[in-house]
């Protein structure tokens, strides 16, 4: 991921000249001087100009989506390898799953700029790269009620209200307060480069004193560290990186809902099977996530007194 703020150092190399040229021609002669401001407001306004185009496409955020899309295409691609090596005959309905499934991560993370996704949303929410949920046919098996018990339903369900108090709330808050810092510096860092253009233009007017001059150093170099903390830092693909981990999360809710929502247990999957693969997914062990049945009642204790999270992944 160290390539996606390429476009940092370029864009700071052009701010970086502008200031030097600014701040040389207020010692230079009369000539000299307007020759440097002139050559000082083009570069400024080339900067303004790149870093519009930068702080939209987001770089960073569009290198993790592409790496998330890459992984979720890797994930498809071995789960049908399996489909077929353990030598059940693919139907037509494992077809349609496997093309919904393809459409729904292609929906998830577009391919970039053709079209953009929003990188500065008002309200975030979770990247959703799996389909809708679909009631599963009934199966034969040998255990009693497919493997569900009391037991695992309130394990479930106390798994079920932590993934909403606590980890979607969590990364939900982070993800805003991301996204906010990066919209106030994608949006300071062109208004800065802006302002030191007209600093240079305006110094070559003798009349008006040293203060463009002045404007258009420390404008530069004010641009310059809010670009380099921006893309330096990434904030676009810690965004991405909090929405994801938010997408985590709400699937798996929404995968445990749909079982218990089932009341005919034969269509749901195995329990004994989908409560180990929950504990995985959490960084569990199955004695740790049979604590979790304690926050099945809300009248136990209020959200707001929850303090345990019921991943331990990230």
């Amino acid at each position: 991921m160290t390539g996606t703020s390429s476009s940092s150092p370029p864009i700071n190399s052009i701010t970086l000249s502008a200031s030097l040229m600014s701040a040389i021609s207020s010692i230079s002669t009369q000539s000299a001087s307007t020759a440097l401001n002139i050559s000082s407001a083009i570069l400024f306004s080339a900067a303004t100009g790149m870093m519009v185009l930068v702080n939209k496409m987001q770089p960073s955020q569009l290198a993790e989506e592409q790496r998330k899309a890459t992984q979720l295409y890797k994930q498809l691609e071995k789960s049908i390898h399996t489909t077929i090596a353990i030598g059940s005959s693919p139907t037509e309905t494992d077809v349609d799953e496997a093309v919904e499934k393809l459409l729904a991560i292609d929906r998830a993370y577009p391919l970039p700029l053709l079209p953009l996704q929003d990188k500065f949303p008002k309200k975030v929410q979770p990247a959703r790269w799996w389909p809708k949920h679909k009631p599963r046919k009934r199966v034969m098996t040998k255990k009693k009620n497919n493997g569900w018990s009391q037991e695992i339903e309130e394990e479930m369900r106390g798994v079920v209200r932590l993934l909403k108090a606590k980890d979607q709330n969590e990364y939900r808050h982070v993800g805003e307060i991301a996204v906010k810092i990066n919209r106030m510096l994608a949006i300071s860092g062109p208004v800065l480069t802006g302002l030191a253009s007209v600093g240079a233009s305006a110094s070559s007017f003798s009349s008006v004193g040293g203060w463009p001059a002045m404007l258009a150093v420390v404008g530069g170099v004010m641009a310059m560290v809010v670009n380099t903390l921006e893309h330096g830092g990434q904030l676009g693909m810690v965004f991405e990186l909090f929405r994801n981990c938010y997408g985590y999360y709400k699937e798996m809710e929404e995968e445990i809902e749909k079982n218990l929502g089932e009341r005919e247990v034969d269509k749901r999957e195995d329990g004994e099977l989908f409560r180990m693969k929950i504990a995985l997914k959490l960084g569990r062990s199955l004695s740790e996530l049979k604590s979790l049945s304690s926050y099945a009642s809300p009248s136990s204790r209020t959200d707001e007194d929850i303090q345990e999270f019921a991943g331990k992944l990230f």
